[in-house]
């Protein structure tokens, strides 16, 4: 028996009811005759019958029961009987971000022993049952004693999954530096990628892939990205000058992994053209890594599974579940980055390799480059194609699905693409007027900022400060949700709208408790990005003597993850402020709010 039984009931009765739901559900037209729904029930195999309005909304029930009592009565023919004339009706249900526990109460309450599962808009997506909770309630009680709870174990389990695959992914730039013979690279590639599969295979041994609540979501994302970030630290200790102290070697690969994985891009290398080909390639991979690594976690975390459920594999077919989905996100930027690299390459870089680093660096939204020469010398066509690369890594997952799996070339835009599309053309009109520079590199530096991809054609030191002022809050929007931009996030600020409510003592009442946090959790994030890079900027200020303008530019730059750059960090930045900057671009990463779910959890 479980050491705490107490303790694994209540951990099970919080989990969402569809985790456990049974997905198969006969939903009928009120309209529908009696006898073709016998007959529907007898060739599904099912018991209950969901049924709808002229508008697909669920009004009523009808079990096999029902069918059979009530159609016995004499006053009561099956050749003309309609569904919605033997239905018990009002429909009692239940939302799908409510627990196994509220489905309980509501079941006590009503007297039943099911409940109809709907999303948001109506849609039934599952039923869940009385005896389904009783066998989870039942299997947590009679679980054998485990060295840690739950909650750890569900957390660690994803935590292995995602650091396997992100072994198995470094493989790759593992395999390009064996075949360059840059043993050096290879070597600190394959160690990596050796301690990132024997720690994941290790989590996975205490752990169990199961889902996640918010806080445990969040828990999850930031040891991943702390994660992947000290262990792609080592390639770095092996090709950085071993003239320095441990602390400045080790604060300047962990300073330089983390602008990797993070895809905040901000380089400490002032000419990557004295690297070697393998490790400029190893260092766009991890941005590519880190950030579909990314979208794959804030998905896991954060996506309704209704929506999920209503998707369709790119590689199967079939429902587009969790085990697929890191493979869909891998293939659709797979089909991406070549594409680009070709294009690149078509029209005048004559390196490959390089074009392929420069490919995955600008689509991850990261910002590192081959070469400080690569983008001096390119055309308007190769400005172009990387703009076009860095907006299609600011916006949502479910816009590359769209993409390539319901129309090709014709994906539905919703109000949070338009909306980024809107602030970008505005922005860039502007800054074009501003800036003072060329209308081609004005624009490619407002693509670059909005999608925080960090990508620069010289230095932005320079600037006055307004067209600074606006790249610096192009950088705090960033891109849209789902993506592998940074920033505060387009579809953050339609939560704005109920600002107004908000701060009303009279219609705050009114507002849905979820609409309250997520008003909360936008102001306290609109709140921090200027905040941190304030104080950030202040120390960089007197600790580099740079203007604190400049400063201020590369801090935003730093906690959006922006990765665009006034100069002021490189390797002779003091190694602890490095480090302390690392954990910046990860706190920037999770969106600074993820940091706040895991110590005030009823924000979550």
């Amino acid at each position: 028996m479980s050491s705490n039984p107490e303790r694994a009931v209540s951990y099970v009765l919080n989990k969402y009811v569809t985790e456990y739901m049974d997905k198969d559900v006969l939903i009928l037209s009120q309209n529908t005759l009696t006898r073709e729904a016998a007959r529907m029930l007898r060739h599904y195999e099912t018991d209950d019958i969901i049924i709808t309005d002229e508008n697909r909304v669920p009004v009523g029930i009808v079990t096999d029961e029902d069918i059979l009592s009530k159609v016995s009565d004499v006053t009561v023919y099956a050749e003309a009987t309609k569904l919605k004339d033997i239905m018990s009706t009002p429909l009692v249900t239940i939302n799908e971000k409510a627990t196994l526990q509220d489905a309980l109460h509501k079941m006590r309450d009503n007297n039943i022993r099911k409940l109809p599962i709907l999303t948001k808009k109506n849609e039934v997506v599952g039923m869940i049952f009385q005896t389904t909770i009783a066998n989870v309630i039942r299997d947590a009680t009679a679980a054998e004693p485990r060295l840690l709870s739950p909650p750890v174990k569900a957390v660690l389990g994803n935590l292995g999954f995602v650091l396997q695959f992100a072994g198995v992914l470094l493989l790759v730039p593992a395999i390009v530096a064996t075949i360059l013979e840059d043993t050096t690279t290879a070597t600190g590639i394959y160690l990596t990628t050796v301690l990132l599969l024997v720690t994941g295979f290790f989590l996975n041994s205490y752990g169990e892939k199961s889902s996640l609540n918010l806080q445990q979501a969040s828990i999850l994302v930031f040891s991943s990205l702390f994660l992947l970030s000290l262990f792609g630290t080592v390639p770095y200790l092996y090709v950085l000058p071993s003239d320095e102290t441990n602390v400045e070697v080790f604060g300047n690969a962990f300073f330089s992994s983390a602008a990797g994985f993070t895809t905040g891009g901000i380089s400490l290398f002032d000419e990557p053209e004295n690297l070697t080909q393998s490790f400029t390639f190893y260092r766009s991979y991890t941005q590519l890594i880190g950030g579909m690594s990314f979208i794959y976690l804030v998905i896991t975390a954060f996506y309704p599974e209704s929506k999920l459920q209503s998707m369709r594999g790119f590689i199967s077919g079939r429902t587009l579940h969790m085990k697929e989905l890191f493979s869909t996100i891998t293939v659709i930027f797979a089909v991406y980055i070549i594409i680009v690299a070709m294009l690149l390459y078509f029209f005048g870089q004559d390196n490959l390799l390089d074009d392929f680093s420069l490919a995955m660096s600008t689509l991850a939204t990261g910002g590192f480059v081959p070469s400080s020469t690569i983008v001096e010398n390119l055309g308007w066509q190769e400005q172009v194609i990387l703009m076009g690369a860095m907006i299609l890594g600011a916006l949502p997952f479910t816009f590359h699905y769209a993409f390539v799996r319901k129309k090709f070339l014709a994906p539905k835009l919703g109000k949070e693409v338009l909306t980024y599309f809107a602030i970008l053309s505005g922005a860039t009109v502007l800054f074009i007027g501003i800036s003072g520079l060329e209308p081609l590199e004005s624009a490619f530096y407002s693509v670059s900022a909005s999608t925080t991809a960090g990508l620069q054609l010289q230095s932005l030191a320079g600037l006055n400060g307004v067209a600074h002022s606006i790249l610096i809050i192009l950088m705090f929007i960033g891109g849209c949700g789902f993506s592998t931009a940074g920033g505060l996030k387009i579809f953050r600020l339609f939560h704005l709208r109920n600002c107004r409510s908000f701060f009303s003592s009279i219609k705050r009442n009114e507002l849905p408790t979820q609409t309250k946090k997520e008003v909360i959790s936008t102001l306290i994030i609109i709140a921090l990005f200027p905040t941190i890079s304030a104080i950030t900027g202040l120390h960089l200020a007197e600790s580099e003597n740079v203007p604190f303008q400049d400063a201020f530019f590369e801090a935003a730059g730093v906690i959006t993850t922006g990765g665009l750059s006034a100069g002021v960090i490189d390797f002779d930045t003091d190694p602890a402020t490095k480090i302390v900057l690392a954990f910046l671009m990860i706190f920037g990463r999770l969106e600074i709010i993820a940091i706040i779910y895991i110590f005030v959890p009823r924000l979550s």
